[in-house]
């Protein structure tokens, strides 16, 4: 036994020190030799992606001309442009999306958003929600190309983010607010939470920065001041959404920083401008789609398909690992959208505030970087 308890007290702290997650790794050199530019990834990340629904059939340029829906349906403000057939092909396609047949959803099927007696009504919130979505996804595939490859047909579609379930397993609502006793309170940190990797920082890095307006202002050259809004309290929140986004996309913080300067956008790698792009669309999503829906969320116990409001009452939202889910590219890169072309949208005539805010470019000058230097 004795023998037994040295084995254990030697393999131990080597299994810890050789990193949180068991199983092989690959490493792949980004940078110049010798300076920590390495990105390591799990093999068996594609796994994670799962089995993608195929298209319910396929949907010809003659289906796709006929007549349109809003001329045969009633209620249809979201998809009335497109034809009968393709808006049945896409209606197939949602019910395996988010509450398929079979499952342990209540009503699956249809009838999750639709009343059968009446399927143009909305009395169910459902729908509401629905169609918002609709919204929001086309939004997010015609407005917002700079956080994908901007290859044709990268996107989004409902599975991406839903995988058959109603609600994505990856969402976030405002935490808990804490006990006022002395001893409870720990001003949203020193609490390893899974919302940050399990790092002891401040475990609501989103309210903040994926909901509210906060900037990351903390690489900069100048000694913190209050001012500057570099306080260790953002610093810590910075670093919880880093270490977020880092599990959420399964990928080391070399994938955007150069190690030599973290904050220097000039030697940054290009993926670090889509993230830019990433945090600004998130707070679309959270903001003008999500919680724009107000009181259409139902009050937590009063719904008929479980809570979808957080302990604040604030709806539960999306930040990284809603669409990502661990993997660097969504679905592994699968380009569901090009089976649903209902789901691209139309430009915008104007794009919404962040996308035209000056975002840092690959090729861009140093004195145009430095004037964004300090934003995420």
């Amino acid at each position: 036994m004795k023998t037994l308890n040295k084995l254990v007290a030697i393999a131990l702290p080597a299994l810890l020190l050789a990193g949180c997650e068991l199983g092989s790794k690959e490493q792949e050199q980004v940078g110049f030799r010798g300076t920590a530019m390495v990105q390591i990834s799990d093999p068996d990340s594609k796994a994670k992606v799962g089995d993608i629904p195929a298209p319910p059939y396929e949907l010809t340029a003659e289906m796709i001309a006929g007549d349109r829906a809003s001329t045969a349906y009633e209620n249809v403000p979201v998809l009335g442009n497109v034809s009968v057939d393709e808006f049945n092909y896409l209606m197939q396609a949602m019910t395996t999306w988010i509450a398929p047949d079979g499952s342990n959803v209540k009503d699956a099927g249809c009838t999750y958003c639709h009343n059968p007696e009446n399927m143009a009504s909305d009395e169910k919130y459902t729908k509401v929600v629905a169609r918002k979505m609709l919204l929001m996804t086309q939004n997010i595939n015609a407005t917002w190309a700079p956080h994908f490859s901007k290859q044709e047909n990268a996107g989004v579609t409902c599975w991406t983010c839903h995988r058959g379930n109603p609600v994505p397993v990856n969402n976030w609502s405002t935490a808990m607010p804490e006990p006022g006793t002395i001893t409870g309170k720990k001003y949203g940190g020193n609490t390893p939470a899974a919302s940050v990797a399990y790092a002891s920082l401040n475990f609501d890095p989103f309210t903040d920065y994926l909901a509210g307006k906060d900037n990351i202002r903390v690489g900069g050259k100048e000694f913190p001041t209050a001012a500057s809004q570099a306080a260790i309290q953002s610093t810590e929140k910075t670093y919880g959404l880093m270490m977020h986004m880092s599990q959420g996309l399964g990928v080391n913080c070399t994938f955007c920083h150069n190690s030599n300067n973290f904050a220097k956008w000039e030697d940054s790698r290009p993926q670090r401008v889509t993230a830019w792009y990433g945090i600004r669309m998130v707070r679309d999503i959270n903001n003008n789609y999500i919680s724009a829906l107000g009181d259409v969320w139902p009050a937590n116990g009063k719904g008929a398909y479980g809570n979808r409001r957080g302990p604040h009452g604030d709806p539960l939202k999306v930040n990284c690992a809603t669409c990502h889910q661990g993997i660097n590219k969504p679905l592994g890169g699968a380009k569901m959208l090009k089976d649903y072309p209902a789901l691209k949208g139309a430009a915008p005539v104007a794009a919404p505030a962040p996308v035209v805010a000056a975002a840092p470019a690959p090729a861009e000058t140093a004195a145009a970087a430095e004037a964004v230097k300090p934003a995420a």
